[in-house]
């Protein structure tokens, strides 16, 4: 055992865990099989390329994203100091230009000192410590290995990916600028739509082909990332509940609230690539072109990318790791990020970042570590270790933290959640 680390993966988690190790005076290797190999969803050679979205959701200190972020800024997150030099535009939600994000993350990690080795790892390696976070679409040779190593089938679900608009081609007779209630700078571009505009663009999607390859036949869509179409079907104002959702805004054409919008968020700094919020989906390409356009500020738009489904495969965490992440039947290997059934961004992150803090500590031969069940980054960790009944992918949310009573039961739930990450980082200096 000595003070390397090897990653496996140079995703969000891995990313964190290897800052973590070098942070604290260890040796970090990533393995990354990009650009030698890549997956289906990704595109760049660089490292902590974000897939679906470039939104890392809310910053409020009113919900568990927010209280989240804390905690992470607090625990020393790289891909915090990332998203604040690269963030772009989109009120109190933390949106990155995805590019400079990735190139801040990896020179970063470069400049610290951090190994690189591009190459497909094909089975688990000897090296101890050692921190699995290939993601959710691990390839298939080694999520065989893995399979080996655990003695169980991964469990998985499938993702989709929201389409990217160029914004030259976006109609801004048809659409305004603001962001919901007036609140932060008007940051959105909302397409709005009348009653029967929408009611045409409904009957369409719900009867148009998916791109359903047989092993999609039998497809689990996690909640936080439905496919529209798959929303679309569960009845006519289930969109106008989600993301075509018209509260808060207010159109300038007519001085009314539209019967429905669809919301464009900045994809880049340059504000020249717009995400269709809530769009992800698993339509075929022409079907995306034909039903979208039906969006009049869309009507002439061009693609920068078109929407995407992918599987996503995470492991049976409760029934085989500890709370500190570490795999009970083989002390010194390590799980992290959306392989461990943490959903998300900043889950993931966060889940790196204790990846590594144990990885080094297991290292110099000392106790491994969680923060309290107070804070979120322990409370989810707690879950994906301890969860009851069947396991599905959690996101980061209140209701993981003990309850409190009283109208500002929300409000003291984040003030102890940080007061608990502040205190424990402090004894892990000690």
């Amino acid at each position: 055992m000595s003070e390397k680390v090897t990653i496996i993966g140079g995703g969000l988690a891995g990313s964190e865990a290897a800052w973590q190790v070098a942070s604290r005076g260890g040796r970090a290797v990533i393995l990354e099989m990009k650009p030698v190999k890549m997956s289906p969803a990704h595109a760049m050679a660089s490292l902590a390329e974000l897939v679906c979205s470039n939104s890392l959701k809310s910053e409020s200190m009113e919900n568990a994203s927010g209280v989240l972020k804390e905690e992470m800024r607090a625990l020393g997150s790289l891909v915090l100091k990332a998203a604040e030099a690269t963030r772009v535009p989109a009120g109190s939600t933390l949106a990155v230009d995805r590019t400079a994000f990735s190139e801040f993350i990896t020179s970063a990690l470069i400049e610290a000192g951090v190994e690189v080795i591009r190459g497909e790892v094909v089975e688990v390696p000897p090296a101890r410590p050692l921190v699995i976070a290939s993601g959710p679409l691990t390839s298939d040779a080694f999520a065989a290995s893995i399979q080996e190593l655990i003695g169980a089938k991964s469990l998985n679900f499938y993702d989709a990916v929201a389409p990217i608009v160029c914004t030259e081609s976006i109609d801004m007779e048809s659409a305004f600028c603001a962001s919901r209630y007036g609140k932060g700078e008007a940051d959105y571009i909302n397409c709005p739509m009348t009653k029967e505009e929408y009611e045409a663009f409904y009957d369409e999607l719900i009867k148009a082909d998916t791109a359903r390859a047989r092993e999609f036949e039998d497809m689990k869509s996690f909640e936080a990332c439905m496919p529209i179409e798959v929303m679309a079907q569960r009845g006519p104002k289930t969109l106008l509940f989600g993301p075509m959702r018209p509260v808060g805004l207010t159109d300038p054409h007519t001085g009314k609230r539209p019967f429905a919008v669809v919301q464009l968020r900045r994809e880049n700094k340059e504000g020249t690539l717009y995400n269709i919020v809530g769009f992800q989906t698993r339509l075929t390409f022409g079907e995306q072109k034909r039903i979208f356009t039906m969006i009049p500020a869309l009507r002439r738009a061009e693609f920068a990318r078109l929407g995407k489904l992918h599987r996503n495969s995470y492991i049976d965490s409760p029934r085989l790791l500890t709370e500190a992440q570490e795999l009970r039947a083989e002390p010194s290997i390590f799980f992290a990020g959306q392989i461990t059934g943490v959903e998300g961004y900043c889950e993931s992150a966060a889940s790196g970042i204790l990846a590594g803090i144990n990885a080094m500590r297991r290292a110099r031969g000392q106790s491994l570590v969680c923060p309290p069940e107070t804070t979120i980054t322990g409370a989810l960790m707690r879950h994906i270790s301890g969860a009851q009944g069947s396991f599905t992918p959690m996101n980061a949310n209140m209701g993981l933290l003990p309850a409190e009573t009283g109208r500002d039961r929300r409000e003291k739930q984040s003030r102890k959640a940080v007061e608990a990450i502040l205190a424990w980082t402090e004894t892990l200096a000690k």
